[in-house]
């Protein structure tokens, strides 16, 4: 095994996971990954590989038929998936924000309703926050929940936007308004748990998925909109079965979800740096490897580096949460460093490999459009850099 990228103090059985999942990865995903890519073709025999390994239930409880695996064990399972292929990391990535968030957040009765079934990855999820008019400000969103009154009976109008397994989902967590009398724009906000069919077009009645978005990259795995027009619920659907919780239940969910980007950002780094590397070490001009050229020795030694701190930041935040602390800046600090990381790592393979990086030939090609999908992802850098800086400001207060 190469050196970068080690963690320390795994237990056998996480080691052993590690090993299978790296396995899959090598003889199933980076074999296929780039032809699937550039055909914009959904992995589904990947999928159903995934299914039988048990990845889509592997941070949910024993006791609903999952794993029941760390944040931390599951962040290095999908450093592994996002080293053969982002697009496969991104569909478990979804899945398993609706998961966590239905664990800490659902009752005991949709605990038990979709918790099983998720595991199995019979039912997918998928979750929205953004809409087409506002994007990290998510006070602005217009989407809004009326409840009818004196019944249990809501209904939803309003359009969301860059739903990641927004066509293959059947469950997703929808972040609305609802008037629930508070002050704060933040408490009148409220996640409901939609569940419709697979698929495009009207896939419930009042619930429209138009098609999967056109994107420059992170292709294969379908992102959409959500179209929401009279959409009939009730308050059951509602997520721990409050109105006005919505806002922070989402919170939660981001704050796991940025642990999971940086592990993305960790395994694409680490696949760019591996052909990288090699190439260097193959190609040659001016009578020798092009690795024995300072120039390009020095880049490597950048690009190595930068993928062992992103990697050490990234199992610092997972380590924090797991631990039951809050971890926001931890997580904010390890998605901001390893997506910018990412993309310099990235774009210095890139330069390595010469006139054949800008070929379809070659793999580095597609890391290259995908890349920037996580420095947005999850909250931009400014984003990132609002809640670190806000953190900060709160650790180090003035005394006095």
């Amino acid at each position: 095994m190469a050196r970068l990228q080690q963690t320390d103090g795994l237990t056998e059985e996480q080691t052993e996971l590690l090993a299978l999942v790296r396995q899959f990865v090598d003889e199933q995903i980076i074999p296929v990954a780039t032809a699937l890519e550039h055909a914009d073709e959904y992995p589904e025999k990947i999928v159903e590989a995934m299914k039988e390994m048990g990845i889509f239930g592997l941070m949910i409880p024993e006791e609903y038929g999952g794993l029941g695996e760390s944040l931390l064990t599951y962040a290095l399972c999908v450093e592994e998936i996002a080293r053969g292929w982002m697009s496969v990391s991104g569909i478990i990535n979804t899945h398993f924000i609706v998961a966590y968030l239905l664990l800490q957040h659902g009752t005991e009765e949709q605990k038990q309703r979709y918790l099983p079934r998720m595991a199995t990855g019979e039912v997918r999820g998928a979750f929205s926050m953004s809409e087409p008019g506002c994007g990290s400000d998510v006070s602005g969103i217009t989407t809004k929940a009326v409840r009818a009154e004196g019944s249990d009976e809501w209904t939803i109008n309003g359009q969301k936007m860059w739903l990641t397994n927004g066509g293959s989902s059947t469950l997703v967590a929808v972040l609305v308004k609802t008037d629930t009398g508070a002050e704060s724009v933040y408490k009148n906000m409220t996640t409901f748990l939609v569940e419709k069919e697979p698929g495009f077009g009207e896939t419930a009645p009042g619930l429209t998925v138009p098609g999967k978005i056109d994107k420059m990259g992170y292709k294969g795995v379908d992102t959409t909109e959500l179209v929401l027009d009279g959409y009939r619920t009730s308050t059951a659907q509602i997520l721990g079965g409050e109105p006005g919780r919505g806002f922070y239940q989402m919170m939660d969910g981001v704050e796991v979800g940025r642990v999971n980007v940086a592990a993305r950002g960790c395994g694409v780094a680490r696949r760019a740096f591996e052909l990288g590397v090699a190439y260097a070490q193959q190609r040659e001009t001016f009578g020798k490897k092009i690795a024995e050229h300072q120039a390009v020795m020095f880049r490597l030694a950048e690009m190595a580096t930068k993928v062992e701190a992103s990697h050490q930041m990234m199992v610092k935040a997972a380590t924090v949460k797991d631990a039951g602390k809050r971890n926001d800046l931890e997580a904010g600090m390890a998605k901001y460093l390893a997506s910018e990381y990412c993309a310099q790592v990235v774009e210095d393979s890139f330069r390595i490999h010469g006139g054949y990086g800008y070929s379809k030939e070659y793999e580095i090609e597609r890391l290259y459009r995908e890349a920037p999908m996580l420095l947005i992802g999850e909250g931009t850098a400014d984003i990132q850099k609002m809640i670190i800086g806000r953190r900060l400001l709160e650790e180090y207060k003035l005394k006095g």
